[in-house]
């Protein structure tokens, strides 16, 4: 991998001959696990601005139209997460000359509160190509990262590493995006006395206000599609948002016409007479291709991450592939077709807890390499983690061509759909409705597309060993249980991010670089020590991170939050303003006062706490540092999602604790100044 230095360039077929499609990513961290960013990106001509307004490219405008530039959002890794953002070079428009990647801050943090500032950048085969740190970025609320520009034909790389102290709305006015003053003046308060800044609300308002490009010329304007549709029109949001030509379904549904609940409504996927593995993994794929090439904004979602290019998308099923005297039939093939060259991937299929077999993934690498494919995607309920692959494949080195082998969880696919359809938007109300079709398909109990629901064989003798409390350190079975929860704490964080339209991440206090099998190793240790597994969840526009801990010898699932204490104010009003916003919460909800240096303070259930609020201050004037809000419950027998099952409880869990608790605390206006409303 090419080291770049602040200033240092570097030509990009120097490094690989596949950066026809590049992915780039940029990462950071904080102790708190709460630190993050948003990344935009702007095309420039050759004097240095946009051509308009529509080559600006952040959170409210994540996808050029043409799909040279996609921003895919936040993803895991093994020691916190990153922003991804693909770039189709050949799809870039003759006009654009430079292309600057940059990142921002709100309110009023920096950037020298994160730590381990990265940019990485990989080729169409997901091969890394160069990677770029930033060391000292400053006090500053938005940072260039680098950016690609043309020369002789060719497309560079510059590492930059400049700061701006004036934010995002200095980055756009810098390079010619017309920012309106007057778009928001208000505050945004909780009423409370807690309040955003004017400055970071008219900012933020502002740069929301620029207007995206629409996905395709002939795309319509919500009113148009939505009456088009009979979707009843959504009020208009009061302040500015982005002028996005999308459609998304109504947030509830109309009053059914079925005389009784015993009417199943017609589906155009029905899964209820599938009887075998076989038939199941059939009709899943055929579904599943059939609804990406019709529907271009999910096609491309799934396929951008893939290194695919921007491009008319076909695909197909019960394809015959010469291979020797055994020909081979992979479950299907997605091709995309761009100014003459085509990209081709095979699909291998499981459902239901099938697991992928590695003789048919690598005779399908084999076949891909011989023929010039460009990757391999496998589909299965299973989730792969970062440093442990589901199928170990062998390439042969000697080959020029390479071949990309991707995994896809069909969690990921029913993320990624109702992230489209409730939140984002697609074209038109009939894609709107292939992907409501798709969703009613994978999650009909029938289909085996339900994701991981099985914490494995090791699962019950890993508890009963801690329950004699004979499981010893360097058990491998401990290591297959620990794996096992983080693919389960990753599906919950796919799920509960496609529900709210928001980017929940687990989080990791692993030092960057750290090996994941040697984590992972050492989580196993600790929970054959302490007989409990945690996990923690960053959930944007929540004011702390989300902590879940199953404890195996209690049988118990606590949920908790811990809040920070006000900068102002006294700590009687902090108690009862806390008391006053959990109005709704259960009353077993258990409140603690977190204290300056000591390990435990008072505590209480909220409906003890709830006639007298002042019983949860320290009789001795201890400074008050923050809150945590915790729920208890009884956490399943079983190693799977049925009723009395551990993955079950788990989600609801999750569920019940965000429902109930976390929706009524104070997200300081962040998820309503940055999200556009469009249903």
């Amino acid at each position: 991998m090419h080291e770049m230095v602040k200033g240092g360039n570097v030509g990009l077929t120097s490094l690989s001959e596949d950066v026809g499609s590049v992915m780039m990513s940029l990462s950071w961290g904080s102790p708190t696990g709460e630190g993050d960013a948003d990344v935009s990106v702007l095309l420039l001509t050759a004097d240095g601005k946009v051509r308009s307004d529509g080559d600006f490219y952040f959170y409210n405008n994540p996808v050029a139209a043409d799909g040279s530039v996609q921003l895919l959002g936040k993803a895991p890794t093994a020691d916190g997460s990153e922003d991804r953002i693909t770039f189709d070079l050949t799809a870039i428009p003759a006009g654009v000359e430079q292309i600057v990647v940059a990142a921002s801050r709100y309110e009023s943090a920096r950037f020298s509160e994160l730590q381990d500032l990265r940019l990485t950048l990989a080729d169409g085969s997901g091969e890394s190509l160069l990677r770029f740190s930033i060391d000292d970025p400053g006090e500053v609320s938005a940072l260039l990262f680098g950016e690609f520009y043309r020369r002789g034909g060719d497309w560079k790389f510059r590492a930059i590493g400049q700061g701006y102290e004036s934010g995002l709305a200095g980055v756009a006015t810098d390079f010619g995006v017309d920012i309106d003053d007057d778009a928001g003046t208000e505050n945004t308060s909780d009423g409370e006395g807690d309040t955003e800044s004017d400055t970071d609300v008219r900012t933020r308002e502002a740069v929301s206000a620029i207007p995206a490009q629409p996905s395709s010329p002939a795309a319509e304007s919500v009113p148009e599609a939505e009456a088009k549709a009979g979707v009843e029109a959504a009020p208009r949001p009061a302040r500015p948002r982005t002028a996005k030509k999308k459609v998304t379904l109504p947030k509830v549904a109309k009053k059914s016409l079925a005389e009784n609940d015993s009417w199943r409504s017609a589906g155009l996927f029905p899964a209820s007479a599938l009887k075998s593995d076989h038939e199941r993994e059939t009709r899943a794929t055929s579904v599943l291709l059939s609804v990406m090439a019709q529907v271009p904004e999910f096609g491309r979602r799934l396929t951008a991450a893939f290194g695919a290019p921007v491009g008319r998308m076909e695909t197909f099923t019960e394809v015959t592939l010469p291979n020797g005297e055994s020909p081979r039939r992979p479950d299907g093939v997605i091709r995309v077709e761009r100014a003459g060259k085509l990209w081709t991937a095979l699909v291998e299929t499981k459902t239901n807890g099938n697991p992928l077999k590695l003789d048919q993934v690598q005779a399908y690498a084999d076949i891909a390499a011989r023929r010039g494919y460009e990757a391999v995607i496998t589909l299965s309920n299973d989730v792969e983690l970062e440093g442990s692959p589901l199928v170990e494949v062998k390439l042969d080195g000697r080959r020029k061509h390479k071949v990309a082998l991707w995994h896809l969880s069909w969690a990921e696919v029913a993320h990624q759909a109702q992230l489209l359809i409730r939140h984002e938007g697609v074209g038109n109300a009939a894609h709107a409705w292939l992907l409501q079709e798709l969703l009613h398909y994978l999650q009909h109990e029938n289909s085996g597309c339900h994701g991981f629901q099985n914490m494995g064989r090791s699962w019950v003798p890993v508890r009963n060993a801690i329950d004699a409390e004979t499981l010893c350190q360097g058990d491998p079975r401990a290591v297959e249980v620990v794996e096992s929860w983080e693919r389960l704490v990753r599906q919950v964080c796919l799920r509960l991010g496609g529900e709210l339209g928001e980017k929940v991440l687990p989080v990791q206090r692993a030092k960057r670089g750290t090996d994941p099998a040697s984590r992972r190793d050492a989580l196993a240790d600790r929970l054959c020590v302490d007989g409990r597994l945690d996990a923690e969840l960053r959930i944007e526009g929540t004011p702390g991170v989300l902590a879940l801990c199953a404890d195996l010898r209690t049988g118990k699932l606590r949920t908790s939050i811990e809040i920070a204490a006000p900068d102002q104010g006294y700590p009687l009003t902090w108690a009862k303003r806390l008391v006053r916003r959990l109005a709704e919460a259960p009353a077993d909800l258990h409140v603690e006062t977190l204290l300056e240096g000591q390990t435990g303070g008072p505590r209480g259930t909220l409906e003890r706490l709830r006639p007298e609020p002042a019983d949860i201050l320290p009789k001795n004037g201890a400074q008050i540092t923050g809150f945590r809000l915790s729920l208890f419950r009884g956490m399943g027998n079983t190693r799977g999602t049925a009723e009395s099952g551990f993955i079950r409880s788990v989600d609801e869990s999750v569920d019940r604790f965000h429902a109930s608790v976390v929706v009524h605390l104070d997200g300081r206006a962040a998820r309503a100044a940055r999200r556009p409303v469009d249903a």
